[in-house]
């Protein structure tokens, strides 16, 4: 296990190493003056990241998950994704207390061991029908919790829209153990890896053509979606009436 989140967290930081690579190439090569954008000081590094993350997903993950959504059937691959969503509450109970949102912390123990058992392994979502919703909590949204501000926006290689705090809270969340880790088949690790980000890529199909229909400039859209969303989840859906990431 502890190999396996070395690993993690060493692609993590070369990931970080190479946005900051970019972040300083870019800024060297741009001399023209131009409007700074208060939440996106990096937008010409952003857009250009932003870019080449459209042109891999285009080429590569975008047809492999329609693939995999057009010969997937329906209850297997909401199986799948139940699966992988109970996994990820182990991750939700451990910010819950980081949090002090104790009772949270309860209900979504709770979720976990129905789905665990009753829900074999997760595969059916039961406890959602006995009142267990779902809540969605990171250590970024931790971070934020705590008081640290979002920082600049950032779009990172490969994981797409994120923020300072939110990269940070990234690398918080891969150090939390993962069942997945006790798994000693290296390549039956893989594929768990692997069906998950098919899964999770195939589910943003049907909101991206929303991005698509109704965005003039996709990158601003993206961009302002992503920083609303995680403003919402810090505040749990009741965020104050200003909004600006530097003075949350």
């Amino acid at each position: 296990m502890r190999e396996s989140n070395l690993t993690r967290l060493t692609v993590i930081l070369k990931i970080s190493i190479v946005t900051c690579f970019f972040i300083l190439t870019t800024g060297c090569a741009s001399n023209q003056p131009h409007h700074v954008d208060r939440n996106d000081p990096l937008e010409s590094y952003n857009r250009v990241m932003y870019s080449i993350n459209d042109t891999v997903d285009s080429a590569i993950l975008k047809p492999v998950s329609q693939g995999y959504d057009f010969i997937m059937p329906l209850i297997v691959s909401k199986g799948i994704s139940n699966f992988f969503s109970n996994l990820d509450d182990i991750n939700v109970v451990l910010n819950d207390l980081l949090q002090f949102k104790l009772m949270q912390a309860v209900h979504d123990t709770s979720r976990f061991a129905i789905n665990s058992t009753v829900g074999l392994l997760g595969v059916v979502d039961i406890a959602s029908n006995y009142g267990f919703k779902k809540h969605n909590e990171d250590f970024g949204q931790t971070l934020g919790a705590w008081g640290l501000n979002t920082g600049p926006y950032i779009v990172l290689p490969l994981f797409g829209p994120s923020d300072l705090r939110d990269t940070i809270g990234l690398i918080g969340d891969n150090i939390y153990p993962n069942p997945i880790d006790y798994v000693d088949e290296i390549s039956a690790r893989k594929e768990f890896i692997l069906t998950n980000a098919i899964d999770s890529r195939a589910r943003l199909l049907g909101p991206e053509k929303i991005v698509d229909e109704a965005a003039f400039d996709e990158y601003t859209f993206v961009k302002d979606a992503y920083l609303q969303r995680r403003h919402d989840l810090v505040y749990d859906g009741d965020p104050p009436e200003k909004f600006d990431v530097f003075e949350e």
